[in-house]
């Protein structure tokens, strides 16, 4: 497909990932694998319908509609064979602000909220930033494979969490989570009065054979303490809309979240945010079928080089999303080091490890979803940063 095919130059436009290297790097001269965003451009029809709307020349106060809704409707139960209500779903400006909505609506300040690193930065800010305290319990890397250490797991929970914010699929490490596992998060989570906020904004990007499953879907006595954050943004490179949304079915969960909103005064979407969802979950299956398979072909690009050039690297093979967890620690290199090869030596902008957390030493992410001439540039940067 074109926008597969196409390399399209963002710099020059207010891009995070391509215009503020020397603010996060303190060098402009890199090239950026770091931010979760695509550099392809999104469905013809996301683009035509936000044309539409800017030659119509009106771009006053704008209202989601049931269309809007049923298009999300149907998109989760064809894609993630889950039926949900349209009074379930409520709409946030991104899912970062879902989650604090979420921490602020159903703890109270000093109280626990449990995560498992090594996991998405935002997850301990968030936290912190609410002044609640972070409880971690580590996920468990065997075999290059991530694995819960459930015995761990249930004791946190003992302690008096309150909220556990699920990553599904994880990020950084890749893991789509399989039914066993998620059936045991919620019957433990269940067990001991916690709440589940599942941040699932990379649920359509599930690599197959893997298929992502909405814990929120497992069962009907589980939606009484789960609440659930998607978006089109990462599936269909949406982010500037700013438009994600928030799957509630307890109505005494939902109407918490909602006065939490009210407060804020953050109680709608923009008009392309609004538009843009729609169309994409409207028109984009096609779009994104081949978009993951061109991601898959990077990914499997990114494996095959490494093994052949780089053995004291190891990529931990991703399940889903776009992003690859690279494992720098047979290098016997510091995080400090090895920040300064890829940085200073491969020009490369990365997400290092250790701001996921505890088990991210050693380690970094780089962002699958771009130009295979990228992919490649970035390979050939990689073996000069770790190449005496």
């Amino acid at each position: 497909m074109r926008h597969l095919e196409t390399f399209i130059d963002r710099k020059n436009t207010a891009s995070l990932k391509w215009d503020a290297l020397e603010k996060y790097y303190g060098d402009s001269d890199l090239l950026p694998m770091w931010v979760a965003d695509m550099d392809f451009q999104p469905p013809e029809e996301v683009i035509n319908i936000l044309r539409k709307q800017v030659e119509h020349g009106i771009f006053g106060y704008t209202i989601s509609s049931e269309q809007t809704n049923n298009a999300i409707i149907n998109w989760t139960s064809k894609r993630h064979n889950w039926k949900i209500n349209s009074e379930w779903i409520l709409f946030s400006q991104g899912v970062v602000p879902a989650i604090g909505l979420a921490i602020e609506a159903f703890t109270e300040i000093g109280d626990k909220v449990m995560l498992q690193s090594p996991v998405y930065t935002p997850f301990f800010q968030m936290i912190n930033n609410n002044n609640r305290e972070v409880v971690n319990s580590p996920l468990v890397l065997k075999n290059g494979h991530y694995e819960i250490d459930f015995v761990d797991f249930e004791e946190k929970l003992k302690s008096g969490v309150k909220l556990f914010l699920l990553c599904s699929p994880h990020n950084p490490g890749g893991r789509v989570w399989t039914l066993e596992e998620l059936t045991q998060i919620a019957e433990l989570c269940k067990k001991y009065n916690v709440l589940i906020a599942a941040d699932e904004i990379h649920a359509d990007l599930a690599l197959p054979p893997h298929n992502h499953i909405p814990i929120a879907s497992l069962d009907n006595s589980y939606t009484d303490f789960i609440v659930t954050f998607m978006a089109p943004s990462k599936t269909f490179n949406l982010a500037g809309l700013q438009a994600a949304f928030i799957v509630a079915p307890n109505k005494s969960l939902r109407n918490k979240i909602v006065a939490v909103q009210q407060k804020q005064g953050l109680t709608s979407l923009n008009t392309f945010g609004i538009l843009g969802m729609q169309a994409a979950y409207e028109h984009g299956e096609e779009w994104l079928d081949n978009t993951l398979a061109y991601i898959q072909a990077n990914i499997e690009l990114i494996k095959k080089e490494i093994k052949n050039s780089l053995p004291t690297l190891e990529v931990i093979d991703p399940e889903g999303t776009y992003l690859v967890w690279i494992d720098c620690r047979k290098t016997g290199l510091t995080d400090q080091e090895i920040r300064k090869r890829l940085l200073e030596k491969g020009k490369l902008a990365v997400n290092f490890g250790n701001a996921y957390g505890p088990g991210g030493e050693g380690f970094f992410r780089i962002n699958t979803a771009c130009h295979r001439s990228i992919i490649e540039e970035g390979l050939q940067r990689l073996k000069i940063a770790f190449t005496e």
